[in-house]
C-alpha cells in the first residue's frame, strides 16, 4: 500500500516524548508504537553508526507495518570520510538491509558542506550504479548548488536523469529568530546549514525536511505555502515525504501532527493514529 503523503520525524527513539507520543512508562522498542501513528523515519542514526546489526534490521522488520517507510542516511564514512570513492561500502549498507527493502523510502545521501562542483562525477558514479528498485534522495550543502547557476544546473540534471530526488532543506522557521538564550534553539542555529530554500522536485519523491522554531506560530507561517505544493505533487502522481523537526525536537511529533492536519483540511488523506497522552486524557 502506498501512502499519497509519507510524515516522519527524525527519529523514533527519543526519551522527551514519554508521556505525549508514548506511554509514560513505554517498553524500550518504540517502533511500532512510532508507526502507529506516523508513516516515516529519516532514520539519521545511520549516518552515525553506520550499517545495523542483522538482529536489529529484523526486530526492526518486525515491528513496522508494511505501508512504513524507512529513509535512512547513507553513513557519513560514505559520503564524508571516503567523499563516494568507495563505493562498496554502500553498497554493503543497502545489503544490510535487504529484510527491508520493500519498506524503504528513499535513502538520503547527505553530502558534506565542502562537496562541491568539482565532485559531482563521484556523485554520478553513485546514482549510476544504484539499485534501480530502490529509491534515493540527495541532500547538498555546499553554497554553489544554491546560485541558480551552472553548478546548480548541473546537479539538477544528474538528479533528473538518475530519477534521485533532492532533499529540500528548509531551515527557514529555525533561523527566523535570534536564539535569545534558548539553548535548543542556539544549538540548531549552530547545527544546521543556513541555505536558501529551492523546491524542484527531480523525481517521483520528493523530500522536505522542515526544521521548525520553538515558536508554533512562526512554523505555521512558513508551512502554509507548502500545502498548495504539497497536493499539486501528489496530484500529478508523486509521493512527498515530509519529515519534521524542530529546535530541540520536544515538540517535533506534535508539529508534525499539526502541519498533517493542515494539509488534511485542504486534501483528503489517511487518519493519524492517536498519541498516548490522548488516550491517557479520554479517561479521565
Amino acid at each position: 500500500m502506498t501512502l499519497p503523503l509519507y510524515l516522519g520525524l527524525p527519529m523514533w527513539a527519543n526519551q522527551d516524548w514519554l508521556g505525549t507520543l508514548y506511554p509514560r512508562h513505554a517498553k524500550t522498542e518504540l517502533l511500532s508504537d512510532y508507526a502507529a501513528v506516523f508513516s516515516s523515519v529519516e532514520g539519521n542514526t545511520t549516518f552515525y553508526s553506520g550499517a545495523p546489526k542483522p538482529e536489529t534490521v529484523a526486530a526492526w522488520a518486525r515491528q513496522a507495518p508494511d505501508y512504513f517507510r524507512f529513509c535512512f542516511k547513507l553513513p557519513a564514512m560514505v559520503t564524508h570520510d571516503q567523499r563516494l570513492t568507495r563505493l562498496d561500502d554502500a553498497w554493503a549498507f543497502l545489503n544490510a538491509l535487504a529484510p527491508l527493502h520493500s519498506r524503504l523510502g528513499p535513502t538520503m545521501v547527505q553530502l558534506p558542506r565542502d562537496f562541491g562542483p568539482s565532485e559531482l562525477p563521484r556523485l554520478e558514479a553513485l546514482l549510476a550504479q544504484w539499485p534501480a528498485h530502490l529509491p534515493c534522495s540527495v541532500e547538498v550543502r555546499h553554497p554553489d548548488f544554491y546560485l541558480k547557476g551552472n553548478a546548480e544546473k548541473a546537479l539538477n540534471r544528474l538528479l533528473i536523469t538518475y530519477s534521485a530526488n533532492r532533499v529540500m532543506l528548509d531551515v527557514r522557521p529555525v533561523f527566523s529568530t535570534p536564539a535569545n538564550g534558548h539553548l535548543g534553539l542556539a544549538h540548531a542555529q549552530q547545527e544546521k546549514p543556513k541555505l536558501p530554500l529551492h523546491v524542484l522536485s527531480t523525481a517521483d519523491k520528493p523530500v522536505i525536511r522542515f526544521i521548525g522554531h520553538i515558536d508554533k506560530t512562526i512554523n505555521t507561517g512558513y508551512f502554509m505555502p507548502w500545502i498548495d505544493r504539497l497536493i499539486l505533487w501528489i496530484k500529478q502522481g508523486k509521493t512527498p515525504f515530509l519529515f519534521v523537526h524542530t529546535a530541540d525536537n520536544r515538540e517535533s511529533p506534535e508539529m508534525a501532527r499539526s502541519l498533517y492536519h493542515a494539509v488534511q483540511q485542504q486534501f483528503p488523506l489517511p487518519a493519524l493514529g492517536s498519541f498516548a497522552s490522548d488516550q491517557q486524557s479520554q479517561l479521565f
